[in-house]
């Protein structure tokens, strides 16, 4: 399966961006599925629940299951984060995955940085950061997107991708 990572800074546009590429690729008929990272405490399940009763007693993983979807809670119990490779393999096959955040890994990303972003763009040290969108002209050494021509930057993501096939 194929990945695009869209990173940033906090309140910097990710989610909007990330939400919109998911919607455009899905328009363009591909199975779409997304990893979103948060460097904060998250937790799905609520205390008192049946679900986190199991996980505090001590279960590795608990899948909650309804008839509109499911879930799966796994706990790390002091283990290390895992890598996005491994999250990958765990999820259903599929023709894209787009991955908001983890912008400390290794994999193609385009960075989402507006001028209400005060932090220095992240493209300045990550190699890994191959377009930018923004709504104001940034420097960056390769393409920059409007942030609202999603259109576009869906675009050069899908051609890079078929140009990186040809290549390997």
């Amino acid at each position: 399966m194929k990945s695009i990572g869209i990173v940033g800074w906090k309140n910097c546009g990710k989610t909007t961006l990330a939400s919109a590429v998911i919607k455009e690729l899905s328009a363009r008929g591909f199975k779409v599925n997304s990893v979103k990272h948060a460097h904060h405490y998250v937790d799905v399940d609520q205390q008192g629940t049946d679900s986190y009763r199991h996980r505090e007693a001590g279960a590795n993983e608990v899948l909650l299951a309804s008839g509109q979807r499911y879930a799966i809670m796994h706990e790390l119990r002091d283990a290390p984060e895992p890598k996005l490779d491994e999250l990958l393999a765990r999820m259903s096959p599929c023709d894209w995955v787009v991955v908001e955040g983890m912008k400390s890994h290794r994999h193609p990303k385009v960075e989402v940085h507006l001028q209400t972003c005060d932090q220095t763009p992240l493209f300045h040290t990550d190699p890994d950061v191959i377009a930018v969108a923004t709504d104001q002209p940034l420097g960056f050494d390769g393409p920059e997107f409007d942030i609202n021509d999603v259109k576009s930057l869906v675009d050069f993501i899908l051609v890079r991708e078929s140009d990186e096939a040809v290549t390997e």
